[in-house]
């Protein structure tokens, strides 16, 4: 019996660039039979639908498809009690992939009530959830396929490169994840190169803002499937930047490849991974998604470059592997539906 996953995102072919994507795959290798269902109503970011009518149209064909499954396993940026809920029958495995955010005490208890259990990235909101009295929650990590990435030293006359992996779903997201800001940087600091890694969408809106700083020469977009790993030889560390929690992962994929290749990372506090960057001194945290805190927080990561890049290098590859994700994750399906949950022959990740 297997596992019906539930994704919030669209069923574009841009979908399976994203790392919650990613996650799912990893799972559904080890559990044969598995299938993924959209909620998002539509192939393309936005729509005129409320969140709280996503699903409701499948209800009667997620009803027949729960005589094959043993449960459900949502996957969505934060804590929402889709009405869908109520209608399923099957045990209910909801993951908040960017964590707690801004959810108000009365939404997360709503959704507890929904579901069997509550999956979260960090301790600390779980915590959280605990000071608001639910209790079905769990913790489980993020992680990715370490063997893919290995340190490789950027060209030694190459010039201070940064990479970002964390595309726009839509216009406002130029601002918001710190693309724009980025940009102005760039243009005050005319040694830093940049290496955008896109996903298809906005790529002309993208083009013309590279075109508008003058920064043809210096800002690289790679509108393509890529080698991630040869990608990050080129560079010297790796950026996302977010003014809401809910815009990205709590631990964001291409930030964990490049700690697991040995390149440190500049990220907004807004993330959990922020917490985890400045305890291990592997990269530095920028304080708003603005050019003057980009710049000082990159002066900072230049100065003592050394010491975070083998910090990064040392606890990439240890923490952050993806069978612990999956181990983790099927243990929590197993306390879920008990004995009877038999994922069947694992598939090496």
């Amino acid at each position: 019996m297997s596992v019906l996953f539930h994704l919030t995102m669209p069923a574009g072919p841009l979908a399976a660039l994203e790392a919650v994507m990613q996650d799912v795959q990893a799972l559904q290798k080890q559990i044969p039979g598995s299938q993924i269902n959209h909620l998002h109503p539509g192939k393309r970011p936005g729509t005129r639908l409320p969140r709280q009518l996503w699903g409701m149209t499948q209800l009667l064909s997620l009803r027949r498809a729960e005589q094959q499954i043993k449960l459900h396993h949502i996957f969505n940026p934060d804590l929402f009690p889709f009405p869908v809920l109520r209608g399923l029958r099957k045990p209910i495995v909801y993951t908040a992939v960017t964590g707690l955010g801004y959810t108000s005490k009365a939404t997360a208890q709503k959704l507890a009530r929904r579901v069997h259990i509550v999956v979260l990235p960090t301790a600390a909101g779980q915590q959280r959830l605990a000071a608001w009295g639910i209790e079905n929650t769990a913790v489980i990590h993020s992680g990715i396929n370490t063997t893919k990435f290995q340190y490789q030293p950027p060209p030694a006359d190459a010039p201070f490169t940064l990479m970002m992996a964390s595309a726009p779903w839509t216009n406002a997201q130029f601002r918001s994840k710190g693309i724009d800001a980025l940009l102005a940087a760039a243009q005050e600091r005319p040694d830093l190169h940049l290496i955008f890694l896109w996903r298809g969408l906005l790529a002309d809106e993208m083009r013309q803002r590279i075109a508008q700083a003058n920064l043809g020469q210096r800002v690289t977009l790679l509108n393509e499937r890529v080698d991630v790993n040869d990608t990050l030889s080129r560079v010297h560390a790796s950026v996302v930047l977010a003014d809401d929690p809910a815009l990205v992962k709590a631990f964001p994929h291409s930030l964990l490849e490049s700690l697991v290749a040995g390149k440190p990372v500049l990220v907004s506090p807004t993330m959990a991974l922020a917490d985890y960057v400045m305890e291990k001194a592997c990269g530095v945290v920028v304080t708003a998604v603005s050019p003057p805190a980009i710049l000082q927080a990159l002066n900072q990561l230049q100065n003592q470059y050394a010491t975070y890049q083998q910090n990064a290098l040392a606890v990439g590859k240890r923490d952050f592997s993806q069978q612990q994700f999956i181990e983790a994750t099927l243990a929590l399906y197993k306390s879920v539906v008990g004995g009877d949950f038999l994922p069947g022959t694992a598939v090496a990740p």
